[in-house]
């Protein structure tokens, strides 16, 4: 256990949505939604990946880029923690990055006093293409390079985006932690086939809780994602899942359940490589 891991068990909540072009709108259902976990005891709240906006349009993110630390996105996040008193982890949202052309994808986390806490700039860019079924981040988004981690009512807690879920090592280079969070816009193709044993063998192997707060849907834009918003446990049990639509995925993290795994099982201590 780390010694920053809290003595009793803490609710966590992640949130779904089917993010459109228009970023109001969005962020109404977001505000609601934070409202409703807050409600539901949550301490510690994670919004999904380009919760903002989702456009057929990629250009979208960039016009509504902003710099760290002011902006209209960042105002919303911090208020919204503020008003219900809850953690937040702000999913992803595009920030100013080297190139005019293009953003950092980056998640943002305020406590609970509204204050900026910790930020990760995803660093694993995806890229795909099966027939007529395209993607390439790599147009509009610069990668970060920077492994991020910080403590939160739930402990020791460390940041992911999407895609990189499929680079473990990036969660070895965490540490021991006692939460994942992990952001997302899964395509409905490679979320079928591979998001629930990825996202399960990531909190097994780290022996640890995993958040996926999850774009779930068929969007305006006519993208669908595959959604299924989750909580995981260190052994890799299902607590709570959210298959489609906007929605609340809540459920607790117990800091003795994270204890009891890796006294029984002591992967962690055991590994030989570096």
């Amino acid at each position: 256990m780390n010694p920053q891991s809290p003595s009793s068990p803490v609710r966590i909540a992640a949130i779904q949505t089917i993010s459109g072009p228009d970023v109001q709108a969005n962020l109404d259902v977001v505000a609601g939604l934070i409202a409703e976990a807050a409600a539901g005891g949550a301490k510690l709240v994670a919004l999904p990946e380009y919760f903002p906006v989702i456009s057929k349009d990629e250009a979208a993110k960039v016009r509504i880029r902003e710099a760290e630390g002011a902006g209209p996105l960042q105002d919303f996040l911090a208020d919204a923690a503020r008003r219900h008193g809850v953690w937040l982890i702000g999913g992803t949202i595009p920030l100013v990055a080297e190139a005019e052309d293009k953003v950092r994808n980056s998640t943002l986390v305020f406590d609970d006093q509204g204050r900026p806490v910790a930020r990760y700039d995803k660093i694993h860019l995806f890229g795909f293409q099966r027939g007529e079924e395209r993607y390439d981040e790599a147009v509009t988004i610069e990668p970060g390079g920077t492994v991020a981690c910080f403590d939160s009512p739930a402990g020791r807690t460390g940041l992911s985006v999407c895609y990189d879920l499929r680079f473990p090592e990036l969660f070895r280079a965490m540490g021991e932690v006692d939460l994942i969070v992990l952001p997302a816009a899964f395509t409905y193709t490679t979320g079928r086939a591979h998001w629930e044993v990825l996202l399960r063998a990531r909190a097994i192997e780290n022996q640890c809780y995993l958040m996926a707060p999850a774009q779930g849907g068929r969007h305006p834009s006519g993208r669908v994602t595959w959604g299924h918003t989750m909580i995981i446990d260190p052994w890799g049990e299902i607590l709570a899942c959210r298959e489609e639509g906007p929605g609340v995925v809540i459920a607790e993290l117990d800091p003795a359940r994270i204890a009891a795994v890796r006294e029984s099982l002591p992967a962690l201590r055991h590994r030989c490589l570096a």
